[in-house]
């Protein structure tokens, strides 16, 4: 009986540090970066191309406009990506857009909400890309799972500059 009540107790606190973990931490913010063999109007023009995005982010389906603004900034798409076998709907926002300087994309993705801020540094004929990304949820469980999963999404992230880097080098 003892042991029950022990193995009890420990379970009940970690799932109190679990709910905790929520409470102090609101949202997870992350940085990667990558080093592009290609002029920054390039590497820029290259981002944002479709076709070429399909290359590196291959779970990503489609990309429709619901709402274009000449300047960019306040355009709204519907992105779809398939994620183990299920696709998933969600609402990409700009948030900023600097040719050959920035693009800021605010993502609603049912439950999580992420911002992705891409800054892009010409380095002579090469080009850093730095991305910051800031994930929250409205909702309370998942906001309590992200701070565990930030290096999964971390390493998730670098894996798509690493993707992007080689298809836009490949680029002409």
């Amino acid at each position: 009986m003892k042991k029950i009540k022990i193995i009890l107790g420990i379970i009940s606190a970690l799932i109190l540090a679990f709910f905790l973990t929520g409470l102090f931490v609101q949202e997870v913010v992350y940085t990667n970066e990558v080093t592009i063999n290609k002029p920054v109007n390039e590497v820029f023009t290259d981002f944002q191309n479709v076709e070429l995005m399909k290359q590196w982010m291959p779970e990503l389906k489609s990309i429709d406009v619901l709402e274009e603004t000449p300047e960019k900034v306040g355009s709204t798409y519907k992105v779809v990506v398939e994620n183990q076998g299920k696709l998933i709907t969600m609402t990409e926002k700009v948030l900023a857009y600097e040719p050959n300087k920035r693009l800021t994309f605010y993502f609603d993705a049912e439950n999580m909400l992420k911002t992705d801020d891409y800054v892009f540094t010409s380095e002579g004929n090469t080009t850093k890309l730095i991305q910051t990304s800031t994930c929250t949820s409205e909702s309370y469980v998942m906001s309590c799972l992200f701070p565990y999963f930030k290096s999964a999404l971390r390493k998730m992230s670098q894996q798509y500059l690493e993707q992007f880097k080689s298809v836009s080098e490949a680029h002409n």
